[in-house]
């Protein structure tokens, strides 16, 4: 069908006061937001005739339709859909895989070979030197004073973990 073979005006006042009764109704029941947004809706066939942007409309309406009954009844089209979805769950397990891994942190250049541990995860040796993850713990006059913090402070608990952890 012809775009200039239909009777535009009438179509378009029709769907307008459809749609104002249904806005009557809408007030009515829903309340005053209501009525007035499906009134807003019920003005756009009109605006659309006045302003000339029915065949623009048309023409997107026809090509959405030509494109959706194309895909329909193409296999080389599905094919491409199939392509498109397995794509889509590559990019998403992947994220997932690099989301692990960064989670768990990535091999340390001191990692010993084999093991998984990094050089602060190993037992002490005998004759080593100690790590000096123990010179950065708080000494017991700090670790007073800590506690003594007023309770009312709001970032003491967090102030306390990162301390315990060497954060400061």
């Amino acid at each position: 069908m012809d775009f200039d073979q239909i009777a535009w005006f009438p179509l378009c006042a029709g769907a307008t006061v459809a749609g104002l009764v249904l806005s009557f109704l809408a007030f009515r029941r829903r309340g005053a937001a209501s009525g007035l947004r499906v009134a807003a809706w019920a003005l756009l066939p009109v605006a659309a005739y006045l302003t000339n942007a029915l065949p623009a409309l048309w023409t997107i309406g026809t090509t959405a339709v030509g494109f959706v009954t194309g895909l329909v009844l193409n296999p080389a089209v599905w094919a491409g859909v199939a392509v498109a979805g397995l794509s889509a769950v590559l990019f998403v397990v992947s994220g997932f895989m690099r989301g692990r891994r960064l989670s768990t942190g990535r091999k340390d250049k001191g990692e010993k070979k084999g093991t998984g541990e990094t050089p602060a995860q190993r037992p002490a040796q005998p004759g080593a030197a100690q790590p000096a993850a123990s010179a950065a713990a708080p000494k017991p006059a700090v670790a007073a004073k800590q506690r003594k913090a007023p309770a009312d402070d709001d970032f003491s608990d967090i102030e306390e973990l990162l301390k315990r952890r060497g954060i400061s």
